[in-house]
């Protein structure tokens, strides 16, 4: 049986990498609003939390983690500077810092039990791209969380514990759809030599493959999905 911890798994991305890990073998923990344990990461006491009641749930073990919570909130240059400095925080939080805590408190987790373990960190294009002048919270995270997943690759191979990042595109959410609609979708999608955003399910196939199939030799793999609109 193979124990699986999912944030931000009620919607989008997220309900679908949940999809895509169900089935003989599989039990997993979904963290979100709409299903599963809720938990809000602008909250600090939020991700140590979400962690010991989902590690209760699944019977003391947790065999793999995907961080897939995350905002993408607008944070314009011209807005107080206080204000400012409020929503780069309360990126950082919710999508690096959260992520962080929960990727440690799971190599400890690996460490004390003397078991192998899998990462999968949801990043973004944005982590190489980067991103509109309101978003530079959003790409700063997103590349935040690509070299922390390095980091632990690097860090404890050694010890079974592995580690690789996923980098959307534009994904069909009802977030991506909003922000498509309000930067003119033809102009955007003229920059993706696909001719279309990805769906959710082409990210939790990534995801899932990541999660239970990758070979270890992977380890610090970085995979990108984004219609060839960056290529590295």
């Amino acid at each position: 049986m193979t124990n699986i911890l999912l944030t931000g798994s009620s919607r989008g991305i997220g309900a679908a990498i949940a999809q895509s890990l169900t089935g003989d073998g599989l039990r997993l923990i979904g963290h979100g609003t709409a299903s599963g344990i809720p938990a809000d990461f602008a909250d600090p006491s939020a991700p140590q939390a979400l962690w010991d009641r989902a590690l209760a749930a699944l019977d003391g073990r947790i065999d793999v983690l995907v961080n897939n919570a995350g905002v993408f909130e607008s944070n314009p240059l011209d807005l107080d500077h206080e204000d400012w400095v409020a929503g780069w925080e309360r990126t950082m939080r919710i999508n690096l810092t959260a992520s962080a805590e929960l990727c440690r408190l799971a190599v400890r987790h690996w460490q004390s039990e003397g078991r192998p373990g899998r990462i999968v960190n949801i990043a973004s294009r944005a982590a190489y791209r980067g991103d509109s002048p309101a978003h530079w919270h959003y790409a700063a995270s997103k590349a935040g969380m690509v070299a922390m997943t390095k980091s632990i690759a690097r860090g404890y191979a050694a010890q079974g514990i592995l580690a690789f990042a996923i980098c959307p595109g534009f994904t069909m959410t009802g977030m991506a759809e909003e922000y498509l609609a309000s930067r003119g979708g033809d102009k955007l999608l003229a920059d993706i030599p696909l001719g279309r955003v990805a769906a959710p399910e082409e990210i939790a196939v990534l995801a899932r493959f990541c999660a239970l199939e990758a070979p270890p030799s992977m380890t610090g793999a970085v995979l990108d999905a984004n219609g060839a609109s960056y290529v590295r």
